[in-house]
């Protein structure tokens, strides 16, 4: 049985053939998608992705765009919401 703390749901299973031929299972870390734009779905330039626990540790700089909407819209999306304020359509 593998020690408790591999037994969460934060591991993923990963199998691994070792040199002796043997097939083992892996415990390793999730990989984490991306920010998303809030409007279209696209991944955020910008943005620097990773667990929660690294996004806490990260500087303001690597976490958001210095801009309207930065770290939540994309470009396209913040300019389309800009000239739909400006012209009166919410």
């Amino acid at each position: 049985m593998v020690r408790p703390s591999l037994r969460s749901t934060s591991f993923r299973k990963v199998r691994v053939t070792i040199p002796g031929g043997a097939s083992v299972i892996r415990y390793t870390k999730k990989s984490v998608s991306g920010a998303a734009c809030a409007g279209c779905g696209a991944r955020l330039a910008g943005v620097s992705g990773g667990r929660s626990a690294e996004v806490r540790a990260m500087s303001r700089g690597r976490k958001t765009v210095n801009r309207p909407f930065g770290g939540n819209l994309c470009s396209s999306c913040t300019r389309e919401r800009i000239k739909r304020a400006m012209h009166g359509k919410a």
